[in-house]
């Protein structure tokens, strides 16, 4: 406080401390003034310090924290493009397990059509062949007990004639069988 100033209290003018000198009241408002303009500036001085650590290490907080979000953009993309390449060889590989697929449907089809004709074939052979062994066991029965008239009257000679003109005989035994 200037010198001036301070020697400017109520006792040196002799006045009661109960009333309070103009200019002592002025000097007290500025003092009081002062008082609270250096506590606000204390206030900024601290914000501002904290600002600026902030600042500091918000900035670098930032950066790392920016870094490692390009990082981890940069692996998930490239798993993303690993992903999807293996999406589309796994795609690939079932349009062709499913064409495999079809065309042994297929397969399996054409060969059941071809066992069921077959089995037609054979049912019609097997029913021929069961026929002519029982006409030559009844030919054979006939022969042995000596009945060579009536065999040639049986239905059992007339089938083994038939056998002689549509097997595959050749002549000598084709003959044999007829002078029988």
């Amino acid at each position: 406080a200037p010198l001036g100033v301070a020697c400017l209290n109520s006792e040196t003018y002799g006045e009661s401390s109960l009333t309070a000198n103009p200019i002592r009241r002025v000097v007290t408002l500025l003092q009081a003034m002062q008082k609270k303009v250096t506590e606000e500036g204390n206030k900024e001085e601290e914000l501002y310090d904290k600002f600026m650590c902030f600042c500091k290490t918000g900035t670098g907080d930032l950066s790392a924290s920016i870094a490692a979000a390009e990082q981890k953009t940069t692996a998930d993309s490239s798993s993303l493009e690993a992903v999807e390449a293996s999406k589309l060889q796994l795609g690939q590989e079932l349009a062709d397990h499913q064409a495999d697929r079809s065309e042994a449907q297929d397969a399996v089809a054409q060969a059941k059509a071809m066992r069921a004709k077959e089995a037609a074939v054979f049912a019609k052979d097997d029913t021929d062949y069961q026929t002519n062994i029982a006409a030559l066991g009844k030919a054979i029965g006939a022969i042995e007990k000596g009945m060579s008239g009536s065999f040639l009257q049986s239905a059992a000679a007339s089938r083994l004639r038939e056998l002689t003109v549509s097997m595959d005989l050749g002549t000598a035994d084709r003959d044999m069988l007829s002078a029988f």
